[in-house]
């Protein structure tokens, strides 16, 4: 099999590197200038426990699954990571509940050594924080992202793959059982494959409308939401992830940190018509009073503006979590082809495991 993936970000990369290990001729055609410059370039690098999502959801099961496989890889490919563990706090009594649904539902998603501690055995773990109640996810922990990407690009190439940076993808149809493709660049032109794969991230529903045959409504509406993050000057006073419970639209301004040990904020959540990445200064007011929730000791004027993230949703404000989008041919009709909607996050997580999935069903 000949195959194009479409998208040089954790994920495209991912499932060209099964494709090709299966035996797959695989080209990879990136529109920018570096592979990773997108979605997988703006995100907290946290390995997630897989805690949140709904059972049985695709989120939930590509989460717990890849959590182990990104483990393993980092391991056998000398990827930097570190499972550092997470607190989810809760600040009141009335966020306790929130807490034991947390709780349950990882549970049920297989989530290993989920458990609940009080407020004084939260404290004992990590003296600054300020809660009722805590759950610890040891499970959780940080990569270093762009590590991840290269090594995934190696076994990519190690297996016969070829990465085409800044190669636009321009359109396709399928002819005579294969798939015709017109690229731009500097080398514009066409080729033909067996399949093709649209992992373009925020650009997948421009893509795949630009599919020929590919029916309107296969193609979900994308709502984008913005997430701003600040950094904090000065020595850790954490050495674990802090999470507060859940907000609309995502999982609160929560504390990371990176490989270095040094802490960030965020991302909050504005509901955007189109990418713009810079971040607010004036914003670190409203920042600082959400952390100094679970961190009353934030020094003032500690918060300095770092990076913005976009992330690829299908879901709007005041509606449900949509749940990432796997479509194959058994959803839209067309052999050969698989498309991937709403890879936000656990998106990295889950990488290696989608990327199982996208494989089986275009080799089928």
């Amino acid at each position: 099999m000949e195959a194009l993936v479409v998208g040089a970000g954790v994920v495209g990369l991912a499932i060209a590197r099964v494709l090709a290990r299966r035996g797959a001729a695989v080209i990879v055609a990136e529109a920018a200038e570096a592979i990773g410059t997108g979605v997988s370039a703006r995100s907290s690098e946290v390995i997630h426990g897989g805690m949140y999502y709904p059972p049985g959801s695709l989120r939930a099961r590509h989460c717990v699954e890849g959590r182990h496989r990104l483990v393993d890889f980092c391991e056998s490919h000398g990827v930097p990571y570190r499972l550092c563990g997470k607190l989810i706090v809760a600040t009141s009594e009335a966020e306790r509940p929130t807490l034991e649904a947390i709780l349950a539902r990882g549970i049920d998603n297989g989530v290993e050594s989920l458990h609940l501690l009080e407020r004084k055995e939260a404290v004992a773990l990590e003296p600054a924080l300020s809660c009722v109640a805590a759950l610890y996810s040891p499970a959780t922990g940080i990569v270093d992202s762009h590590a991840l990407m290269l090594a995934l690009l190696g076994d990519v190439e190690d297996a016969g793959g070829v990465l085409a940076l800044r190669t636009p993808i321009e359109a396709a149809e399928r002819r005579a059982g294969r798939w015709h493709v017109r690229f731009g660049g500097a080398a514009a032109g066409e080729l033909q494959v067996d399949g093709l794969v649209n992992a373009a991230g925020l650009g997948a529903q421009s893509l795949a409308r630009r599919i020929e045959g590919l029916a309107p409504a296969a193609v979900p509406r994308q709502v984008l939401a913005k997430g701003s993050y600040f950094g904090c000057a000065g020595r850790p006073a954490f050495t674990r992830l802090i999470y507060p419970a859940p907000v609309e639209g995502g999982l609160g301004i929560h504390l990371t940190l990176d490989l270095a040990g040094r802490m960030r904020f965020g991302p909050n959540v504005e509901w955007v018509e189109a990418p713009d990445y810079a971040v607010d200064a004036t914003r670190a007011e409203c920042f600082a009073a959400a952390i100094r929730r679970y961190w009353p000791g934030l020094p003032d004027d500690r918060l300095t503006p770092d990076y913005a993230g976009i992330r690829p949703k299908l879901s709007g404000p005041g509606e449900p979590a949509a749940d990432f989008r796997i479509d194959g041919p058994a959803e839209h009709g067309l052999p050969g082809f698989v498309q991937l909607f709403g890879i936000e996050s656990p998106g990295l997580t889950s990488s290696l495991s989608l990327a199982e999935a996208v494989a089986d069903r275009l080799m089928m």
